[in-house]
């Protein structure tokens, strides 16, 4: 069975945001998975009218593999993380943004009394169960070189400057001021913001 790849897409006001990053890791993915031309346009994607009248944001969904294979709009609001447990996750691949995430979801299930998980491989901090990470030193703003999942929230605030691409040590999560998710959905300045107290270690790091 082929494997479906998964794009989603914050909807504001009845327009989709930051498309040309979407469509960038699309082609990409597709060429990469499928070894095929992707013939997929995101700007062409049909907006609902009730969506398109509606005030605040929408997560669209897009399921493809070389085309589009659905489309899907819901009511989105952030969910609250105020704590992280963070814990090894060497094992996982996650290179393209699969439809299915069984693997991840598995992990997220034994997150214990943290509300998500931050994944970390071969010591080094990289993604929450649905989310880069961006981080607060006092100065600068930081992100994992190296994520699980490049997000495109995350491309576009690295090619502004805004953020600076770094190895981050486990060790040293705690010495941050502030960690804070984002994604498609979740711009620097608007995702759950974890303090150092909110991390959980589920192994000595």
């Amino acid at each position: 069975m082929k494997k479906l790849l998964l794009e989603t897409i914050r909807c504001e006001n009845g327009r989709l945001q930051n498309l040309e990053w979407h469509q960038e890791r699309a082609e990409r993915s597709c060429r990469d998975v499928f070894g095929a031309k992707s013939e997929i346009s995101l700007s062409s994607i049909s907006i609902p009218q009730p969506v398109r009248e509606a005030k605040g944001v929408f997560k669209c969904r897009v399921i493809y593999d070389t085309r589009i294979q659905k489309t899907e709009f819901t009511p989105y609001s952030i969910r609250p993380v105020r704590s992280l447990m963070v814990t090894t996750a060497d094992a996982i691949k996650y290179g393209h943004k699969f439809a299915d995430r069984a693997h991840i979801q598995a992990m997220f299930e034994k997150r214990g009394p943290a509300d998500d998980i931050l994944m970390a491989v071969n010591g080094l901090a990289t993604d929450t169960s649905y989310a880069n990470i961006a981080l607060f030193d006092g100065t600068q703003w930081l992100t994992p070189a190296r994520p699980l999942l490049p997000g495109t929230r995350r491309a576009a605030l690295l090619s502004k400057g805004i953020l600076r691409p770094a190895d981050i040590p486990v060790h040293s999560l705690s010495e941050f001021r502030e960690i804070r998710l984002i994604n498609a959905m979740m711009g620097l300045e608007e995702g759950p913001v974890v303090l150092p107290e909110g991390l959980i270690f589920s192994f000595h790091g």
